[in-house]
């Protein structure tokens, strides 16, 4: 299969397994609430009910959502195996000899906690580069023993890695932009965004993402003025 074939079933399947595990919520929160409602003592108030019925949506929200986990984390492993046998396999890895203290022990862990983050960057960077031929490199990227992880754009401008945890308990990567003027962080879910950013910048404007029609003409503008650096 060619690879970017590959790549967008991919990308299809990952966004299919995501909206299968928000429905499971939406579904059972909906038949928790419909039973609580509808089986809840007719003696009651309707504020009663009522409350009964959100309480019922809740517990069967997150069993729902449980049970659904059982067949979805099975899919999400296969998804990241195909996911990683698409990706140039690297080899001649090996383990750094025992410590001989703790200290050196210590150095070896926090080594490769810095190379399993800026691992970890690489990996999930296909949430916004798709493509996988820019962000994908992890000798890019910088890891950091706190888990999170830089990848050097231009002078005064990184890309940031982070993972969080959703409102459903999973951990999700988290990518802003950061600049070295104390701006706030940007966050990034595109390429196409990430391009704007790096544009505005260029021509010295501050950097906020196009949201509006006013923005996209202004970043058409930021297009051409771009360009005419090359020039």
């Amino acid at each position: 299969m060619h690879a970017s074939v590959r790549r967008a079933c991919l990308a299809i399947a990952d966004a299919a397994t995501e909206g299968l595990d928000t429905g499971t919520v939406v579904i059972g929160g909906a038949i928790g609430a419909w039973a609580g409602y509808t089986y809840s003592p007719g003696t009651w108030a309707g504020d009663w009910r009522l409350a009964f019925a959100g309480g019922a949506a809740v517990v069967a929200a997150v069993a729902v959502n449980g049970l659904a986990d059982l067949f979805l984390t099975p899919l999400r492993q296969l998804l990241n195996k195909a996911r990683n046998a698409t990706r140039p396999q690297v080899g001649g890895h090996t383990a750094p000899g025992a410590p001989a203290t703790l200290e050196e022990g210590l150095a070896q862990v926090a080594a490769a906690t810095e190379a399993d983050a800026a691992s970890r960057a690489a990996s999930a960077a296909w949430h916004i580069d798709q493509s996988e031929g820019f962000l994908r490199d992890e000798d890019r990227w910088r890891g950091y023993e706190d888990g999170e992880a830089s990848y050097f754009l231009a002078p005064g401008v990184w890309l940031h890695y982070r993972s969080e945890t959703n409102r459903y308990g999973n951990a999700e990567p988290s990518f802003t932009l950061l600049t070295g003027d104390a701006d706030q962080p940007v966050p990034l879910t595109g390429m196409a965004q990430l391009r704007h950013h790096l544009a505005a910048r260029a021509v010295g404007l501050p950097v906020a993402p196009a949201t509006t029609t006013e923005d996209r003409v202004q970043d058409d503008a930021l297009a051409e003025d771009f360009t005419g650096l090359h020039a």
